[in-house]
């Protein structure tokens, strides 16, 4: 057995999620990745892949030799690139994940700059409002808005952003702004299921100290995009953070409320496996998304 070409399989097999996917990315015959595939699996002894009907699931062992397997083939690659005088040439895939509207606005840009200075590296963009298990759905970086849990991820801090709680100038020309937090209680909301909390929104600031208030839900909606919308439709007062709102506020189709009630920032941070830091790509595309999330959100966050 070809040790190193059974490990691509490998990698392979776990990046496309199928055999079949995996055989159409390196341009083999489908018996060969799973003639591959099973001979990796009896030379290390155990089983790397649970197949069932549907779908390929890692297993616990399959999880710990995946990440081997790339440090080894990432060191490979590099003596070779070394070997060949392209010891500044990355290549090879990276995995990021980011909530929707941030990823829009900001990270498109900075991965698209990224592939342009390293042409034979690819780049998998998942873009979703939900706190992302990297392992488990294996992702190398991830960016995050919130204070951050303990945890094994290398984290850095990029930026900040804030809340801010709006409405449309017809609801409050029709309504009224609220003078204070408890004031909400006497307003129609439109509440955001991804934000912490729910309907009971938490307001801090350096100035008048922390105040929670259970809001009326009028509506209750699932993305930053339809809070927003419905705003901007009279529906009622929307809270989200700051960078889902700018564009709306921007065009006048929005107008803050409670500005002095909720000033407190809240850290925006590139997190990464530890065990993929290992690869070169990784480390150059972390330090790439850093530089250029704190210029960008230094001047809009």
């Amino acid at each position: 057995m070809d040790r190193l070409r059974a490990m691509t399989v490998f990698v392979a097999v776990s990046d496309a999620g199928s055999l079949s996917g995996a055989a159409r990315q390196l341009d083999e015959p489908l018996t060969n990745v799973s003639r591959l595939l099973s001979q990796l699996e009896d030379h290390v002894g155990v089983k790397l892949i649970e197949r069932t009907t549907r779908r390929l699931l890692l297993t616990p062992e399959g999880r710990t030799y995946l990440a081997a397997c790339r440090r080894v083939l990432d060191d490979v690659q590099g003596v070779e690139n070394t070997m060949a005088g392209l010891a500044n040439v990355f290549s090879g895939d990276i995995s990021i994940t980011a909530p929707v509207g941030l990823g829009r606005l900001h990270i498109v840009p900075a991965v698209a700059e990224f592939l342009s200075d390293y042409p034979q590296i690819n780049v998998r963009l998942l873009l979703a409002d939900r706190i992302v298990d990297l392992m488990g759905e294996e992702i190398d970086v991830a960016v995050r808005v919130g204070k951050m849990r303990d945890s094994e991820l290398r984290a850095q801090r990029v930026g900040s952003l804030r809340l801010v709680a709006c409405a449309a100038p017809g609801y409050v020309a029709r309504r009224g702004a609220p003078a204070s937090v408890a004031a909400l209680c006497d307003h129609d909301c439109v509440t955001f299921a991804e934000l912490p909390g729910g309907s009971r929104w938490i307001f801090s600031s350096k100035r008048h100290g922390r105040h929670a208030v259970r809001v009326r839900s009028r509506l209750n909606v699932n993305t930053a995009d339809a809070a927003v919308g419905s705003a901007v439709a009279g529906v009622g007062i929307a809270r989200v953070l700051s960078y889902q709102a700018q564009a709306a506020l921007e065009a006048k189709l929005l107008e803050p409320v409670l500005q002095s009630f909720d000033d407190v920032a809240i850290p925006v941070t590139v997190v990464s496996r530890p065990s993929r830091l290992e690869a070169a790509r990784v480390r150059a595309f972390v330090r790439s998304l850093s530089t250029q999330l704190r210029a960008r959100l230094g001047a809009s966050g």
